[in-house]
Order: C-alpha cells, then sequence, then structure tokens
C-alpha cells in the first residue's frame, strides 16, 4: 500500500520505556501494514534496547521521511544524536528531558512542512523535562506552545469509552477556578467534532458535575454546577446538540462504560483519569484534541521501574498508532 499514513513517532525520555515499547510495537507486521512509522530519536538508544529485548529488527537511520523504506522487519529512525551511550535506565535525567523536547520539536518541525500525517507520543517525564529547561506540564501543552495553538483538550480513548477534560495538568482548588461556561463550551464543541470526524451521527455527550452528587441542586457546593456548567449545556442543546448533564460522575462513569453515552465530559484530571485507568493501562489511548495535527499517546508514563528490563507492554503504543492512523485518515478525506 502506498497510501499508508506516515507516523511521525518521538522516542520519548530515553531513560523510560519508550524506547522499549517503540522497538516491540515496531516488529509487529500488524502495524507497518497500517501505515508507515519513522521513530523520531536516538538511534543509539533503540540499538542498545534491541539488544536488550532480542530484536530482530534493521534499524535503518534516515535524514528526511523520503529516505525511508518503511518495510516489514526495519525501523525507521531520524537520528538526533542526543544521548550518550551510557545513560541510566530509570533516573531523571536533564539530558534525556531535553532530548525528549527535542524529539517533539523536530517532530512538529517535519508534520508543518507536510513530511508527516500524524505525532504518536512515547512517554516523557516531567520532572526531567523540566530538568531539561522546558517548563511544560506535559506533552499537550508543550505541543500547543509549539503548534501556536492557543486552547487544546485532552481525550483519553478506550475500547469502550471516550473521555474529554475541561482542566488537566493543574491542582483541585485551581481547576475550579478555572472552569467556566465558555471553556466548558468549548471542550464540548472539540468533543463533537472530533466524533463527527469519527464518523458518529448526532453523538450523545454526558458532562460530569464538579461536586458529589453533581451538587444536588445546591446540598453540596457552593452552586459551581448551575454556575460554570449549565449555560454551556443550555448554549449547544439550542444547536440540537444531544447533550446530557451535569451529572454525578460516579453513575455516569457506570452508564458511559456500558455504552449510554459517546463520549463524557470530565471536568478534572483525576474525574477523567480514573475510571479509564482501572479499565488498565494498555486499553487508553491519549488523543490531544484542538491541534492544527493529528497526535495520539499512551496513557502511561515513563514507568521508570521496569525501564531497560525487557518486560514493558507495548500495546497501549500499538493502540495509539491505530488511532493516530485512523485520525490521519479521516483528517485527509476531509473536504476542504
Amino acid at each position: 500500500m502506498t497510501d499508508r499514513p506516515v507516523i511521525g513517532i518521538t522516542m520519548g525520555d530515553a531513560a523510560g520505556v519508550g524506547p522499549e515499547i517503540i522497538v516491540k510495537a515496531l516488529a509487529q507486521d500488524t502495524v507497518h501494514d497500517s501505515c508507515r512509522p519513522l521513530v523520531i530519536g536516538d538511534a543509539g538508544r533503540l540499538r542498545q534496547v534491541m539488544e536488550i529485548v532480542g530484536s530482530t529488527l534493521e534499524l535503518h537511520v534516515v535524514e528526511t521521511p523520503d529516505q525511508a523504506r518503511f518495510e516489514r522487519g526495519t525501523l525507521e529512525c531520524i537520528d538526533l544524536g542526543l544521548i550518550p551511550a551510557d545513560l541510566p535506565w530509570g533516573k531523571v535525567s536533564k539530558i534525556a528531558g531535553d532530548a525528549a523536547y527535542r524529539y517533539i520539536a523536530r517532530t512538529v518541525e517535519l508534520i508543518e512542512a507536510g513530511e508527516l500525517d500524524a505525532i504518536c507520543t512515547a512517554p516523557l517525564n516531567k520532572e526531567a523535562l523540566h530538568a531539561g529547561g522546558h517548563l511544560f506540564p506535559g506533552h499537550t501543552e508543550l505541543l500547543a506552545h509549539l503548534t501556536g495553538t492557543e486552547e487544546v483538550s485532552m481525550m483519553l480513548v478506550t475500547p469502550t469509552m471516550k473521555v474529554i477534560h475541561v482542566t488537566t495538568h493543574i491542582g483541585i482548588i485551581d481547576a475550579i477556578a478555572r472552569i467556566e461556561p465558555g471553556l466548558v463550551q468549548r471542550t464540548i464543541e472539540r468533543a463533537h467534532e472530533t466524533l463527527a470526524r469519527a464518523g458518529i451521527h448526532d453523538p450523545r455527550i454526558a458532562v460530569c458535575g464538579i461536586n458529589p452528587h453533581a451538587g444536588e441542586n445546591g446540598l453540596f457546593g457552593y452552586g459551581e454546577e448551575e454556575e460554570k456548567i449549565v449555560p454551556a449545556i443550555k448554549a449547544l442543546r439550542q444547536r440540537g446538540w444531544n447533550i446530557e448533564g451535569p451529572l454525578p460522575a460516579d453513575t455516569l462513569f457506570f452508564r458511559a462504560g456500558r455504552g449510554d453515552f459517546d463520549c463524557v465530559v470530565a471536568m478534572y484530571h483525576d474525574q477523567g483519569h480514573g475510571p479509564v485507568k482501572v479499565m488498565g493501562l494498555e486499553a487508553g489511548v491519549n488523543v490531544t484534541v484542538g491541534l492544527p495535527v493529528v497526535r495520539t499517546s499512551v496513557d502511561h508514563g515513563t514507568a521508570f521501574d521496569i525501564a531497560g528490563k525487557a518486560i514493558a507492554d507495548e500495546r497501549s503504543l500499538i493502540e495509539a498508532l491505530r488511532q493516530a492512523v485512523e485520525l490521519a485518515s479521516r483528517r485527509t478525506a476531509q473536504p476542504t
């Protein structure tokens, strides 16, 4: 196939499991049959991992995507050469943190130049990223900065549930302060657009409350649901959109798990992440919604405790690549 999208895979933190799950995932023929994967990272680190896991892949170093062969049994890599051979596994490193930033920056340059169709990111470590001089809370905010995007949303995708977040990497007190009708409405709009692009007609969207029992008519909290959430829901219902809420998060996620909704809107990080991660880290994929490029990611961290031990699970990366292919293909097919 020549129409397989080219997916740029950033290597993430070189001290974590990113290099290992990349090597394991790209050994799967099904991955190569669906896309043309290109790693932006460090060839030396990938060679180390290939020895550790006993991989039979051939590492092919290129300078540009058009030099890649994209064949089964080959791992294509743009080598930035930033990681020393003696970098320890499983430890915070400013070198690895800076490198993780540079992998992403180079990948954004490639996709903005039209040489890639989507980005799929292996995990980075926030402490290492900060130690390397890049003060971003995570991939989502970093990619928004590099692409000049003012506002984006994090959506977690599993085989049975999709969850988009109004706020993410901020404390709970700050999250409640930041939530306001405009932000809630824009988040729901991004979810609706993404679901529609995925082929879901008239998507069913459920919105979480902030307080226990969604405030229960003022019994809990200080009227946050009525002040911060209800106006957004009313405005979008006037468009004829199928939206329920604000609903108590505990029962809402049960209903979402049995298929009552196409997407849940969570108000803060742990409200949305907790139910998804109960399903298993290998099941979830992180999709950044609102960027001018397609970006997916594994929904787990660098797992320093098992890095370099050949026991990391690559299934979340395989699923993230599958989602990147689907979103990139649909984006390309959209009328201009």
